[in-house]
């Protein structure tokens, strides 16, 4: 829906980019700088020296040794590497620092632009509890549970867990990632858990508050995307499926997700707009739910691109990075929600360094590497043949997507694009991709955020 206004809000010029990020993703947004006109400055650590796609970039400045802490991670190096290049504005891809509020109001405090949401609008959705109240607000459904954290008296933990009904599920109010959570079963598992995850948030996020909810017992993931400009225009663009899961972590994307009527996804999609004017959001995000018995249940926003964002790209047909980089610039969205139109289904695969049966990484040079070609085929990767994946950073290597008029279709046209991708030198895990891509269940749409774990489960026992 696009709002006129009275206001004029200054353009943020910019013509140089520094992509604060690596691999696939730097790659991609690079892409979308040059389709824009924009100049690129590519960073790297020690390990990514040698990385080929350094050579499109107009500035290239490595910031610092192999561990990410001293390198993609360090701020001021970041912030040094962006005045001596002349940048303008700075991109954090996903991951890294991309949904660090801190790191945002550096940047504005440098006099540069930071291409995602204003730092408050990061602040206010990390944090989980204020993320719930401000949805509540909106009209967005939320989980049942309260909208405040979780105290330290006994009797008032138990009370809580009583009034919800088990089973519950503990969760820190800075997590993320699948971290800093625990599903608890019955009263007799309460406190432990209370106690094990109050912990656990206290190393991995500097925090120890956590909060309480229902735990859904066989949801799906529904995610839906938004683009929202600083006039107080916002638009959904549709919604995704990412239920295909391994210990909290993607596997697989589709979009649209599959047996969701408009009827019922089209208002949640509208208040997902309406919570975005009222935090102040700008640039892309992401609103993830559960999906149980016809009801969305709002979990957490992502502040940020999202790995998945291609599918969602092949089926309304807009480049969502541009966009993104559009609207850091100032400029207004150039459709309102009616022009939106999503057709067809599309399906992304994260192709991983792994093995496909322990699923642990594995590093080494690409000494073989063949890719599909053909129409409604898209990868986004950054790897090469002669390349090394380096054991410091994320697994993936390459993202395998497909689009097709239905979902089929689509799936036929990914199972013909993963027979035909070849990696060597490294163990991946196309062959665990493979497999799901001829399970029937999988293929019937009969599946839920369990289904992937319950699958590798019965696979080990035969």
């Amino acid at each position: 829906m696009r709002q006129s206004s009275d206001s004029v809000v200054a353009p943020l010029r910019f013509d140089t980019v520094m992509i604060a990020n690596r691999g696939e993703i730097a790659t991609r947004i690079q892409r979308a700088c040059h389709a824009l006109g924009i100049k690129t400055v590519m960073i790297c650590s020690e390990a990514d020296r040698q990385a080929l796609y350094r050579r499109d970039a107009e500035h290239f400045l490595c910031v610092g040794p192999a561990p990410a802490a001293k390198s993609y991670l360090n701020q001021d190096a970041i912030l040094l590497a962006a005045r001596l290049t002349g940048a303008g504005a700075i991109h954090p891809g996903y991951g890294f620092l991309s949904e660090k509020a801190a790191f945002a109001e550096a940047i504005e405090r440098a006099g540069l632009v930071f291409i995602g949401p204003p730092a408050s609008a990061i602040a206010t959705m990390g944090d989980k509890i204020a993320a719930k109240r401000a949805m509540i607000a909106a009209g967005v459904p939320c989980v049942p549970g309260p909208d405040t954290a979780l105290p330290e008296d006994r009797d008032v933990i138990e009370r809580t867990a009583r009034k919800i009904g088990y089973p519950v599920i503990i969760k820190a109010a800075g997590g993320g990632g699948g971290r800093g959570m625990r599903v608890v079963a019955d009263a007799g598992q309460l406190h432990e858990a209370v106690a094990l995850t109050r912990e656990e948030a206290r190393q991995a996020f500097g925090s120890a508050e956590l909060y309480m909810e229902k735990f859904l017992q066989h949801p799906r993931h529904i995610e839906i995307q938004v683009l929202c400009d600083s006039h107080g225009n916002a638009l959904w663009l549709g919604h995704r499926d990412c239920s295909m899961q391994r210990r909290h972590q993607k596997v697989v994307e589709e979009a649209p997700a599959p047996g969701i009527s408009p009827r019922i996804i089209d208002p949640v999609g509208l208040a997902c707009v309406e919570a975005c004017r009222q935090i102040g959001y700008r640039g892309v995000g992401t609103f993830e739910f559960l999906f149980e018995d016809g009801r969305f249940y709002f979990i957490e926003m992502n502040t940020r691109l999202q790995v998945e964002h291609p599918v969602t790209e092949m089926t309304s047909g807009l480049d969502i990075v541009q966009e993104q980089i559009k609207v850091a610039q100032g400029r207004r969205l150039e459709i309102d929600q009616a022009e939106v139109r999503c057709t067809g289904h599309s399906i992304e695969c994260r192709i991983n360094a792994e093995d496909p049966d322990s699923f642990l990484p594995s590093a080494g040079m690409i000494d073989r590497l063949e890719l599909p070609e053909g129409e409604g085929v898209r990868v986004d990767t950054h790897i090469h043949e002669g390349y090394r994946v380096s054991p410091y950073y994320d697994s993936l290597i390459a993202k395998l997507i497909v689009h097709a008029p239905n979902r089929p279709a689509a799936i036929a046209r990914m199972r013909e694009a993963l027979a035909a991708t070849e990696i060597g030198g490294i163990s991946t895990n196309l062959a665990f991709l493979r497999a799901l891509f001829d399970d029937e269940a999988f293929s019937r749409g009969e599946t839920d955020i369990h289904y992937l774990e319950q699958w590798l489960a019965r696979r080990r026992s035969t």
